[in-house]
């Protein structure tokens, strides 16, 4: 089912790329629009450009720190607005504002406070946070009634109880926080970086592609962002499964 699964969408990938070639030469301008044969060969060069690599780790440096950042902050913001319902009370309209207000203004906002290398941390913190928060604080409330009867009959508390009756309750919703939260920290860092141009950032990559209407480098630097935020996200999520299973054996 799974190699099914994996072909399936491998012919899925296969027959957009041929309706993209086929729309590329049918408008046969590479300024509107660019064909995947032609972004491919600019990506081949791109890559072995000096400062390639360079480039796309200060952009993943930086998301990673904001990911990071709100991941930790909104996982413990969560179990404590979980066990303290004033905190969820004293907590709602900041998260509320900052799921509610368009990330542009945050970063027009922002990018008059901070400095142009620290905005695309701020930014991807801003957006991971109240998502992890709320799928957190989801997950404690949901957790099986029967479960927490057990732990008070067995005076099961603090640590352990959060260790061994709310942590691999949280599983799936931390698996889905990171799965939407991840692709949303990149789209929010890059574009963060694209008004505040850093040095040497994928941002500034992008902007250049748009001053001189340099489709493919667009394009291809895309790709590279696509690739890349995807990567990270499977393997924080495999990460995120190794260590609840390491937790269910002890």
């Amino acid at each position: 089912m799974a190699l099914k699964k994996a072909l399936c969408r491998l012919a899925a990938v296969l027959l957009a790329l041929l309706v993209w070639q086929a729309a590329a030469a049918c408008i046969n301008e590479e300024i509107l629009l660019v064909s995947p044969l032609r972004v491919l060969k600019r990506l081949s060069e791109l890559v072995t450009e000096k400062g390639f690599f360079r480039i796309v780790l200060y952009t993943l440096s930086r998301i990673l720190g904001g990911f990071a950042a709100g991941f930790a902050l909104g996982l413990a913001l969560g179990i404590a607005a979980g066990r303290f319902k004033l905190l969820e009370t004293l907590l709602w309209p900041y998260m509320i504002t900052v799921k509610s207000v368009p990330v542009a203004s945050f970063i027009v906002l922002a990018v008059i406070l901070l400095s142009s290398s620290r905005l695309s941390v701020f930014i991807s913190f801003l957006m991971v946070l109240p998502i992890v928060y709320t799928n957190v604080l989801t997950g404690i409330r949901n957790t099986d009634k029967k479960l927490l009867q057990a732990a008070k009959l067995y005076r099961i508390k603090g640590a352990k109880k959060l260790l061994y009756v709310h942590f691999p309750q949280l599983k799936p919703y931390l698996i889905s926080a990171c799965s939407v939260s991840i692709g949303l920290a990149w789209k929010s860092g890059v574009a963060a970086e694209l008004i505040a141009i850093p040095d040497g950032s994928l941002g500034e990559m992008l902007y250049n592609a748009k001053v001189y209407y340099a489709m493919a480098d667009l394009f291809a630097w895309t790709v590279v962002i696509v690739a890349v935020s995807v990567a990270f996200e499977k393997l924080f999520v495999f990460a995120l499964k190794k260590l609840f299973g390491a937790v269910e054996k002890l």
